[in-house]
């Protein structure tokens, strides 16, 4: 129910239907997705909790709580910020199921970068059209992923999408390391 979020200003109206197709939802509200996956739950007993449980391939396990996770989105937000990303900019993120994909999102959604999440298994040529059609002006991704085990090579599908300066608008590439 959305009168379960945190509102840094609350809505006057749900839905604005004045000129289809567009929607206007929750008018005049404002929030945070970040805000309301983390923060809110800092001051709860919930902060010693589990908010990722992951398992991925080969047996790996990692568990963050919502405290781990929040340093973490922090920490990947305050990066984008020094690279000067704000509200207004974008973002590709091209990553296999980690929880750095995850951690990408929010501090995307924190800082207010229009981001699209683009599935890992994507070719580059698939990949470039995305960044062309966003704009982005930075692409997040990881060295590789595993899927179903063989290795899929993500930062090599990003260098491909890139090279030749067919897409101007990417400023930054963002790597984290998987394998």
């Amino acid at each position: 129910c959305a009168r379960d979020l945190h509102w840094f200003a609350p809505w006057t109206k749900v839905l604005d239907w004045s000129n289809p197709p567009f929607a206007k939802w929750f008018v005049g509200g404002r929030t945070n997705v970040a805000y309301n996956c983390l923060d809110r739950h800092l001051a709860t007993r919930r902060r010693n909790q589990a908010a990722i449980i992951w398992e991925g391939e080969n047996f790996e396990q990692r568990i963050l709580t919502y405290q781990e996770l929040h340093r973490k989105v922090c920490k990947f937000a305050n990066a984008l910020k020094k690279l000067g990303l704000g509200p207004g900019h974008k973002a590709i993120i091209y990553m296999p199921m980690i929880p750095e994909a995850a951690i990408a999102m929010l501090a995307c959604a924190r800082l207010g970068v229009t981001h699209s999440v683009v599935f890992g298994g994507f070719s580059a040529e698939a990949l470039k059209a995305r960044i062309q059609e966003l704009e982005a002006e930075v692409v997040i991704t990881s060295d590789a992923g595993l899927r179903r085990g063989k290795e899929i090579l993500l930062k090599q599908s990003v260098d491909e999408s890139l090279a030749g300066g067919v897409c101007p608008s990417v400023k930054h590439v963002i790597v984290a390391k998987r394998l």
